[in-house]
């Protein structure tokens, strides 16, 4: 049957779209550090080919020290993606995120207050009626 006009759109909740972004979210911070790693080993390999192959600094295995300067940034990489993932995710920022909430909302009514002190709506009426 042919259908012109909108196409109905399947209903998907917020809490349910939310959970999609955040997988995806994971799924492209995973794939980042995997790429990292691989990276990394190639790297590490063409280092050494250079240091001792084709014998660039030869007199100093120099390719130690970038290796492991290399390492420390994948282990920051890893440690950033599964541990510290799990203190600062998805609960932490909502958490966050109602807090700030709040904060504006306590932030509004106590402008709202101020307002209503200096301009009460009785004076204003007054002033109108002369």
């Amino acid at each position: 049957m042919l259908s012109f006009g909108k196409k109905k759109k399947s209903p998907i909740d917020v809490e349910q779209h939310e959970l999609l972004e955040y997988a995806q979210k994971r799924i492209k911070q995973k794939k980042r550090l995997f790429s990292h790693f691989v990276i990394f080993l190639i790297g590490c390999v063409f280092l050494i080919l250079i240091n001792k192959i084709l014998k660039y600094g030869e007199a100093y295995d120099w390719f130690v020290w970038a290796i492991l300067f290399w390492a420390f940034l994948l282990v920051l990489h890893t440690f950033n993606v599964f541990v510290t993932h799990k203190f600062m995710g998805q609960d932490w920022e909502r958490r966050q995120r109602e807090r700030l909430v709040e904060l504006q909302k306590k932030r509004i009514s106590e402008i709202q207050k101020e307002i209503e002190t200096d301009f009460p709506l009785s004076n204003i009426n007054k002033k109108k009626d002369l």
